[in-house]
């Protein structure tokens, strides 16, 4: 069974070192108390939760899965889950960042997303659900009414009720403009909501005594397409208007989908039959409102990621020193064995440190988004508002597609490191590469998610954020430029800003003449970004590196050791990806349908 250790070393490097979290959040209104000693000791006390409580459920909950009674429509999680979420609960883990008004703690996001971090490397299928509510809770919290606040959030924030997102339909994915399911009004202000919906997370569960589903509809007099979706709160019990809870609504789980990973998540069909709900902002204006809840979880489907990259890799590293096989091309590294262990080999650390550079930089970068996340809700300073929300903006979509898909690349290279052991499920590597590829999938394709990034973050105001972003880059380069210890890690990272501005400016030109270009270029263009943003958060993790690698802390020689690597064998990438961005379109399209 696969084991695992919160990285604290690396995250206290990220929170304290880098980004100097303590300082940033200390001007923030609500956390001029924090400290570095709080955040580390919850941080800490989270950690022993995910790794004693909820990972050793990890494997046996993969191979339960969960089970629907077809008579109640009642689904049950696997054995372990509901008693680890009862302790999760008693601990007061869902309220760690949730607005002290509705019980929350008012801690810092960033410190929230570290925690989550953890969770996902021992169980992403269990953390789910959790993980779901916070979402519905922020899109509750950005545009619920006070009503609606006052009767739902206490109960999200204390985990006594989970959320979903409901959105998905059977003959829509991704385009919601096409979604059927129906509302109408009723006379005392609800509405009767009819229609299906799949590949729900956390859509059924026993977990918690209520869910709160977040149910996208039409009203009869409703536009066509995206214009014409409103957001309804739709329980799955009635709740009074003290709270308690009533009978059971009409909104049921009519079957569950058998998916490649994750099977300890319960991803529901979920059919509404005149189930009551109540309208959550505007009419029409749905979609605004789901937004805030689907750029959560698009942060949330990065760490995701990060975590089971991180997870992977300890177990790999473990492996590689344990496995005995061959000898070194260059003689025998432990001759006293019949074979060397593995990891003396060079493309077993080839593996070995892509996964652990895809952790660190996949670390850095979700670190300093959620850290701008915390500015954007909380600085009392409109301007740094607007300035860090842009950033947000910019961000999530790298941070959903580039580090899912280094995911994807690290846990199938860990799951290589061992070789046939690796296709056994007893040893846990193969459940990390099915439960990663989800993740590149579901809050919207990464392709979505490239679309997304070039074509309405970048192109659309004319690469303003980016440049600002970019701008960040030049100073530190700049900062940087007459230390010779630096020139192997300011100068690519230079050179590769140079290339995406250039990059940008001509993709743009050729979407002018057709928007398809865009399409063309998006995938390996975010690609190209997300790699800049990892260049320069290794280059400034290199740069403490350097200066503290005479302290006797190995640690330091590791980070400067893991940033070399990524520089020397991970960058180079972008000279093919911006090759293939230039080819544009042609390629693609010049082939008739026909002869597909």
């Amino acid at each position: 069974m696969p084991q695992y250790t919160p990285p604290m070393r690396d995250m206290q490097f990220v929170m304290h070192e880098l980004l100097n979290v303590v300082d940033e959040l200390k001007m923030l209104p609500g956390h001029e108390d924090i400290d570095a000693d709080t955040i580390n000791a919850v941080l800490e006390e989270g950690g022993k939760f995910a790794a004693e409580v909820i990972a050793p459920i990890n494997l046996s909950g993969d191979a339960e899965g969960c089970t629907l009674d077809k008579a109640t429509h009642e689904v049950k999680a696997p054995k372990g889950f509901k008693e680890a979420y009862k302790q999760y609960v008693e601990g007061g883990w869902p309220a760690l960042s949730c607005d002290p008004t509705y019980g929350g703690q008012g801690l810092p996001h960033t410190v929230n997303q570290f925690f989550y971090e953890m969770l996902n490397s021992a169980n992403q299928a269990w953390t789910m659900y959790p993980g779901l509510s916070h979402g519905a809770y922020e899109a509750l919290h950005a545009h619920g009414t006070p009503e609606q606040k006052s009767l739902y959030l206490p109960k999200l924030t204390s985990g006594e009720w989970t959320g979903t997102m409901c959105l998905t339909e059977p003959h829509c994915g991704t385009d919601l403009g096409l979604l059927r399911t129906k509302a109408e009004p009723q006379a005392d202000g609800t509405y009767k909501i009819t229609g299906a919906k799949i590949f729900i997370s956390a859509g059924e569960h026993d977990l918690a005594e209520n869910i709160v589903h977040l149910v996208l509809a039409r009203l009869p007099d409703a536009p066509a397409g995206s214009k014409g979706i409103s957001l309804f709160i739709v329980p799955k019990f009635h709740v009074n208007a003290d709270g308690s809870l009533g009978g059971r609504n009409p909104i049921f789980c009519a079957g569950l989908e058998h998916k490649m990973g994750i099977h300890g998540n319960a991803t529901a069909q979920i059919v509404l039959e005149g189930a009551t709900g109540t309208l959550v902002g505007e009419p029409n204006k749905g979609l605004a409102a789901m937004f805030v809840m689907m750029n959560a979880a698009r942060l949330g489907v990065g760490n995701q990621s990060l975590g089971l990259t991180e997870v992977a890799y300890q177990n790999a590293v473990a492996y590689a020193k344990d496995r005995l096989q061959m000898r070194a091309l260059s003689g025998p590294k432990a001759p006293d064995k019949a074979a060397d262990p593995i990891i003396v080999h060079p493309d077993v650390r080839k593996m070995l440190l892509t996964a652990r550079a895809f952790a660190e930089g996949g670390r850095m970068l979700q670190g300093y988004t959620v850290l701008q996340l915390d500015k954007a809700l909380k600085s009392d300073d409109e301007d740094e508002r607007k300035e860090a929300d842009a950033e947000v903006a910019l961000l999530t979509p790298i941070i959903k597609a580039f580090i899912t898909d280094n995911g994807w690349l690290a846990t199938s290279h860990c799951l290589q490191v061992y070789g046939g052991h690796g296709f056994i499920h007893e040893w846990g590597m193969e459940q990390f590469v099915r439960d990663a590829r989800i993740n590149m999938i579901y809050e919207g394709t990464n392709t979505i998610q490239s679309l997304d990034l070039l074509g309405r973050k970048v192109l659309a105001n004319n690469g303003a954020t980016l440049k600002k972003f970019g701008k960040k880059i030049a100073a530190f380069i700049e900062e940087e430029g007459t230390n010779e210890a630096m020139q192997e890690f300011v100068n690519p990272l230079a050179d590769l800003g140079d290339k995406v501005n250039k990059l940008t400016q001509e993709i743009g030109m050729k979407a002018f003449g057709n928007p398809d270009e865009v399409g063309a270029a998006a995938v390996d263009y975010l690609r190209v970004v997300g790699h800049m943003c990892f260049a320069y958060f290794f280059a400034q993790a290199a740069k403490i590196a350097l200066a503290k690698k005479d302290s006797g802390d190995p640690f330091y020689t590791a980070k400067l050791a893991t940033a070399r690597f990524y520089f020397a064998k991970l960058l180079p990438e972008t000279a093919t990806l911006i090759r293939t961005c230039r080819a544009g379109l042609k390629p693609l399209m010049e082939m008739d349908e026909a002869l597909f």
